[in-house]
């Protein structure tokens, strides 16, 4: 072998090297990023609207978000918001080598936390999806059963490679429990992309949110990251240049698609939510649920009108206040104040797709179709582009 094909195949290998290596970085410092704004958009909607004693809000993403009476599932939710902030907060940190080489001793004690809260929101995950209840089918169900178990294992294998001193193995477990324990950051983060791209829900029902979607991303959430993550270990270790080359080029392409939802739900979910979050004003629909719980529809519709007439700055009117609380209604088979609701937000809101968008699927799912084909063509009316009213008038053979 000549001098100068050795020389270029060293400079091959070099680049190869070298390219993989920022596109690892590139990956991790855009998955830090977004860890922390979805942290940082949590801790502000969950914990701010609890120090005000405004829980309704919390069944806006959670199914059963919070039950007045119910300790013990209240309390797994609040395990399962607290122990997701500690892991997209603390989860990266344990990562950096410059924080494991000049903290150590944090770096052992917070990693400690990170798996403790790891294990937390795996349990209380479980709770909340085969006791409390929640939203999707069998199939979802057993793929989050299998993250958990894939948590509880890759936890085990990173503490024990710790404590024998075994510290390469045990790095290579916590990435694989990094990433999945960040299996509901990637499926958000995948979910909204797929929404951005097809301007609408696709691969599932957006009514009860089955569908071939949902259930491969329960499994994909965390499969996929692995599978990426052993992709990358074994270029690391064993892989040619060429190879190398691939695999930088997969995980950019991964990285730059991630960047792409990381701005449709931030813009979708994470700004209203932290801007919910700092909202001073008393939530409508946490007033109208204490009223139609003790006095009935009828109060709570009377109730509404003359709270926006004499106090409408104290009160928070915006759409999504009445649209929650509909669809709350909805999941507790309340369909006739749920239609009161939604019709009462499509009043105030008139220019909404959304608002009727909503009222449609309350009135189809008390099995009013006429109602419910009418609700969601004016809502196809105000918004041409609005897929999901679309899809729903096509399920009903009127599209």
């Amino acid at each position: 072998m000549s001098a100068i094909v050795l020389t270029n195949r060293i400079d091959l290998d070099s680049i190869a090297a070298t390219a993989l290596k920022a596109a690892a970085r590139f990956w991790f410092v855009v998955t830090v990023v977004g860890q922390w704004v979805f942290a940082f958009a949590v801790a502000s909607f969950y914990g701010l609207t609890a120090l005000r004693g405004d829980y309704h809000g919390w069944g806006k993403f959670i199914t059963h978000g919070h039950v007045p009476g119910d300790t013990a599932g209240n309390f797994a939710v609040a395990m399962h918001i607290g122990s997701a902030v500690v892991i997209m907060t603390a989860g990266a940190l344990q990562l950096v080598p410059q924080v494991r080489g000049r903290f150590p001793r944090f770096h052992r004690w917070s990693g400690r936390i990170y798996m403790l809260a790891a294990v937390g929101i795996s349990v209380a995950g479980l709770y909340m999806t085969w006791i409390r209840g929640s939203i999707g089918d069998l199939s979802q169900n057993l793929g989050s059963t299998l993250n958990a178990v894939a948590i509880w294992v890759c936890a085990g294998m990173a503490l024990h490679y710790a404590i024998v001193r075994d510290l390469r193995t045990h790095r290579r477990w916590a990435l694989r429990l990094f990433l999945v324990a960040s299996a509901a950051y990637f499926y958000r983060i995948a979910f909204f992309l797929t929404m951005l791209i097809f301007k609408g829900p696709v691969g599932f029902d957006p009514a009860t949110f089955t569908g071939p979607f949902p259930t491969i991303m329960s499994f994909a959430q965390f499969l996929v990251p692995l599978a990426v993550l052993e992709i990358c270990l074994r270029a690391q270790d064993k892989a040619g240049a060429f190879q190398r080359l691939a695999t930088a080029g997969l995980l950019s392409l991964l990285t730059f698609a991630m960047i792409g939802g990381l701005f449709a739900i931030t813009m979708a979910v994470w700004v209203p939510d932290v801007k919910a979050g700092f909202d001073p004003r008393i939530s409508i629909a946490e007033t109208l649920a204490s009223t139609i719980a003790s006095r009935g529809i009828d109060e709570a519709t009377q109730q509404y009108h003359r709270l926006k007439a004499y106090k409408p700055a104290t009160y928070n009117f915006d759409e999504g206040e009445l649209n929650s609380l509909g669809y709350q209604l909805i999941r507790k088979k309340k369909f006739v104040e749920a239609i009161r609701i939604l019709q009462l937000n499509a009043e105030s809101y008139p220019r909404s797709s959304n608002a009727y968008d909503s009222l449609g699927e309350a009135n189809m799912d008390d099995g009013n179709k006429e109602r419910a084909i009418a609700a969601y063509r004016k809502a196809i009316q105000l918004d041409p582009g609005n897929g999901d009213a679309v899809a729903m008038l096509r399920r009903l053979g009127r599209h």
